[in-house]
């Protein structure tokens, strides 16, 4: 018996007839973080995470069926030793571990080993096979230190409040927004949009501590924003609301800046490599920490890097599925009200990339 398959509903656990982030409805869901292309609506039951509860309550409603799990805890299901333990990747990512009659596979989710210090670290788990994501598995792809980014936001503030410049961050509403935050923390006050907000208050329901902001009321006078830090979602760059914000300088945060930000994003004023993902150095080590037998690399740079771990001598396959897609119609979807005009650009902005 096989122990994990790859069905049209998402990852399949044989034994313990569940699914892991599944992109189509099925009865009993293990999701392994909150990102849109891993917990969906429509799913008979939820299993998560502590931390991801009150973010999947806040983005697939308060009603949903949804069970918390704390890193470590063990339960059993259907005879198949389940845990869930730290992927480093935002608030409550969890790699989902599951034993077998002596065999062990991990689903990764998304991971990063980099501390951003909101995260819970990556934590290395043994296992016989190893469910992995290669968003950049490209050996271009190599991220500063975490001290390194915070410096370079920083930098970029001070000159931006020198040449009497609004800072604009665009990031995902949930991880990056936070990151951006404590980075830039005690320079200027900071506003953000209210899908930032609202998932704020997830991180606040779960004893995260976040620096002191106001949420933007686009229908006021913005003037007071001048000097400020405004952090809004992807959703939002090419509408008139950003337009409305006097005298900006906006800058992208994403990992894609590190090549190709200036082809991608030619109006931004600046773009920053962060990335709430591993990098090619990073990817390897937790792959190879894990002393897995076989690999399966499931969204990203696949090809390549299925390849790759294969001449190296880690059995690889290329699976293919739907995560990944991290982009802003689908990660930021409630970044406008529906009676806001700009709400119809939402579902148009590129959809190539994750950010």
């Amino acid at each position: 018996m096989k122990f994990i398959q790859f069905r049209p509903e998402g990852i399949y656990c044989v034994p313990g007839d569940f699914y892991i982030d599944p992109w189509r409805p099925v009865k009993k869901a293990l999701i392994t973080h909150g990102h849109a292309d891993h917990a969906r609506y429509g799913m008979g039951a939820y299993l998560c995470h502590h931390f991801s509860v009150p973010i999947l309550q806040s983005r697939l409603g308060a009603t949903i069926q949804v069970q918390g799990i704390g890193y470590g805890e063990k339960i059993n299901i259907n005879g198949v030793e389940v845990s869930f333990h730290p992927a480093g990747h935002i608030i409550g990512s969890a790699q989902i571990r599951m034993a077998y009659k002596g065999r062990i596979c991990v689903v990764s989710g998304d991971y990063k080993l980099q501390d951003d210090g909101l995260s819970t670290p990556f934590e290395v788990v043994k296992c016989h096979e190893f469910v992995t994501e290669s968003t950049f598995g490209l050996p271009i792809y190599h991220w500063a230190s975490v001290n390194q980014q915070k410096a370079e936001l920083q930098q970029w503030v001070n000159l931006n409040q020198s040449n009497q410049k609004t800072t604009v961050f665009i990031g995902y509403s949930l991880g990056k927004a936070q990151r951006i935050m404590q980075a830039v923390d005690g320079l200027a006050p900071l506003y953000v949009h209210y899908s930032i907000h609202k998932l704020n208050q997830a991180f606040q329901q779960v004893g995260i501590k976040l620096p002191a902001y106001q949420v933007i009321d686009f229908n006021a006078d913005l003037k007071p924003l001048q000097d400020g830090i405004v952090i809004l979602p992807p959703a939002l760059v090419d509408t008139n609301l950003i337009r409305k914000i006097p005298n900006k300088a906006y800058a992208i945060c994403s990992g894609w800046m590190a090549v190709r930000g200036a082809r991608r994003w030619r109006s931004a004023d600046a773009g920053f490599a962060i990335s709430d993902h591993a990098d090619w150095s990073d990817l390897l080590t937790a792959i190879q920490a894990t002393e897995a037998e076989k690999v399966y690399v499931t969204h990203g740079q696949t090809a390549v890097f299925a390849k790759y771990l294969n001449e190296i001598g880690i059995p690889a396959e290329e699976v293919k599925t739907e995560f990944g897609v991290e982009d802003e119609a689908l990660e930021d979807k409630n970044a406008l009200p529906p009676e806001t005009p700009e709400a119809s650009t939402v579902a148009s902005v590129n959809q190539e990339d994750p950010l």
